[in-house]
């Protein structure tokens, strides 16, 4: 055999060595894998957005909205408050005032103080059923009307 054959023989040979290897040892290929990129839920990996653990955060839950009536010279702005719960449920309201008064929630007997342009944070079980009346006790004036339902 002729040097330059050899040599050309060679350097083919190292060629095709090299795109074997290359071909076998590839990255992210697995001996186990399946040929067919198809992940355990039967749809194919192209199809499948991949999610960094990292920066997978579980999704916070939003605080409940909760109503505020607003109490400005003398009357609630807006209306009276109209509130519909089921029997067992929480009422939950607030009570903006630009006076220093106390919210009285009759039927409940219960009661919170505010102060002038402060917020009353009302809390508690519809433990009964009726229409009640939240009022600034004071001034004597609605500020919302609780509905309970059977």
């Amino acid at each position: 055999m002729n040097p330059t054959a050899a040599k050309v023989g060679s350097a083919l040979a190292v060629l095709v060595i090299a795109v074997v290897l290359f071909v076998v040892l590839k990255p992210g290929d697995s001996d186990n894998a399946p040929s067919d990129p198809v992940n355990a839920t039967g749809t194919t990996a192209a199809t499948t957005p991949q999610v960094n653990e990292v920066d997978k955060q579980p999704d916070k839950p939003k605080p409940p909205v909760i109503p505020t009536v607003k109490f400005v010279n003398g009357a609630p702005q807006g209306g009276v408050l109209s509130i519909v719960v089921e029997e067992g449920e929480r009422i939950r309201f607030n009570v903006k005032s630009d006076v220093a008064d106390e919210v009285h929630v009759h039927g409940f007997d219960i009661t919170e103080d505010v102060a002038a342009g402060g917020t009353a944070k009302l809390n508690f079980s519809a433990d009964f059923t009726g229409i009640f009346e939240a009022e600034m006790e004071a001034a004597g004036v609605p500020v919302a009307e609780l509905q309970i339902n059977p």
